[in-house]
Order: C-alpha cells, then sequence, then structure tokens
C-alpha cells in the first residue's frame, strides 16, 4: 500500500470513530495539501483515470483522492479533514441530488461554499453524454461485454428506457463493473469532451 493508501484507510477508520492520531500524523509527513472526497469508487476510478491521462500524479502532489462510501457521510469528513480539522483544502464531486449533502457539509466544516463540483445527473451519465451512445458501445464491446449488454437489454424493464439510461443501468448490474467503466470512460473520451464538472475540478487541484 502506498502512503497516500495509507493515509485513505487511517482518514476512513477514523471517521468510522477510531483514533486519528494516524491520520494526523501521516498528513504531516506525506504531506496532504487538499483531499478531493467523493461519493463511492467509481467516481475515483474516474478522476484517477483523468489525472494519468494528464500526466499527473495526484498522490505526489499531495491530494488524496477518497470515497466516502455515499454523499451522506460527507458531513464527517469534511469536519475531520476541513478547516476545523487536519486544515486541508476540501473538494469534491457529486450528483445534483446530493447537492444539498456536501453544500449542508461544507458549511459545517467552514469550507469555501463553492469548491465541490456537481454531475447534472450523475458521472456515469456526464460520461456517457460526452462519448455518446455508439462510442460507449463500442468500449463495452472492446471490454467483452457485448453479449452481457445484449442480455441486459431484452429486459422488459429496459425496452422503454432512453439508450443512454439503459447503459446508465449496465454498468451498475454486475459489482465491480461500475468501477472498471469509471476508468475505460475517461479513457476514451477525447481531451475536449470531457464532461465540464471532472474537468473542473482536476483543473481545480
Amino acid at each position: 500500500m502506498s502512503d497516500m493508501g495509507a493515509f485513505r484507510e487511517a482518514v476512513i477508520a477514523w471517521a468510522a470513530g477510531g483514533p486519528g492520531d494516524l491520520a494526523r500524523e501521516l498528513a504531516e509527513r506525506l504531506p496532504v495539501q487538499a483531499v478531493v472526497l467523493l461519493e463511492g469508487p467509481s467516481d475515483v476510478a474516474a478522476v484517477d483515470a483523468l489525472a494519468a491521462s494528464r500526466g499527473r500524479d495526484l498522490a505526489a502532489e499531495g491530494v488524496c483522492v477518497l470515497a466516502i462510501g455515499g454523499a451522506m457521510s460527507v458531513g464527517r469528513f469534511a469536519q475531520l479533514l476541513g478547516p476545523r480539522g487536519l486544515g486541508l483544502r476540501l473538494t469534491g464531486l457529486c450528483d445534483e441530488a446530493e447537492r444539498r449533502y456536501y453544500a449542508r457539509g461544507w458549511e459545517r466544516a467552514s469550507a469555501a461554499p463553492r469548491d465541490f463540483f456537481v454531475c447534472a445527473a450523475d458521472l456515469e451519465d456526464e460520461l456517457i453524454r460526452a462519448l455518446g451512445v455508439p462510442r460507449v458501445e463500442e468500449l463495452v464491446r472492446a471490454e467483452g461485454d457485448l453479449r452481457a449488454l445484449e442480455t441486459f437489454l431484452r429486459q422488459p424493464a429496459q425496452r422503454d428506457r432512453a439508450a443512454h439510461q439503459q447503459l446508465r443501468r449496465f454498468f451498475g448490474t454486475k459489482k465491480g463493473r461500475k468501477i472498471r467503466y469509471g476508468r475505460v470512460l475517461v479513457e476514451g473520451l477525447a481531451p475536449d469532451r470531457v464532461p465540464a464538472p471532472l474537468d473542473a475540478l482536476l483543473t481545480s487541484l
């Protein structure tokens, strides 16, 4: 495990009610400058993939990219890591439906109120729209998942959904698939097609 990975694990344990001594020690020693609070691991995969495509090593820059296990946990992490905790700069990415949790968490932690970015629906939806359905289907084929997608599309529940909605739901139907496609979809983007919230997040760091 990398040093930044150890810091992530220490923070998660601290947020779950454990002691914060190790997180404090690692934050100073690395040193950590900023934390990106993301709802889940598929978002982490996307952010890491975009950073890599731009030749950036966020961990080496002192940036911790952290999955917090859902937007309702953001307040706890913001309190521990932000101005009232470790004093780190906070930023993040969330779905429009979860904006209120981030706004409230930032406010309670006395963090800069607009220093997080919002996807219109969620990040997968943003990526599918940026790529277009035909390109996403090409990527699914290249990943060896075309037969699974075709089986999924034959389900009655999918018949009345738009193609991009079907793809979005498909990515969440198997454990680990959403995380894998967080990386695959970003790697498939042209440089000028990166969704605005994701681009703005990385640019801000």
